[in-house]
């Protein structure tokens, strides 16, 4: 098995775009495992299988409803 890989790249905020710095680690088949924000005044959105930034001013319903109009209807992971 194979170190997990992390990498340095720009992701803008889901809600209004301003760009943050993150640390992105996906596992040895490339699949995400999680993100670190490295920008002050950004938090990662968990939840959602890939790499999201969002300001840490915005609510988790503004956070929500941006992800749904981005990505479409998200399954719930528990069904």
């Amino acid at each position: 098995m194979s170190e997990p890989n992390a990498k340095g790249e720009m992701h803008g905020c889901i809600v209004c775009g301003k760009l943050y710095q993150l640390y992105v680690v996906h596992d040895s088949e490339g699949n995400y495992l999680g993100s670190k924000v490295m920008t002050a005044g950004g938090k990662a959105v968990e939840g959602y299988g890939r790499p999201l930034v969002a300001c840490e001013k915005h609510s988790p319903e503004e956070i929500a409803r941006a992800v749904n109009r981005v990505y479409g209807e998200q399954k719930n992971p528990d069904d």
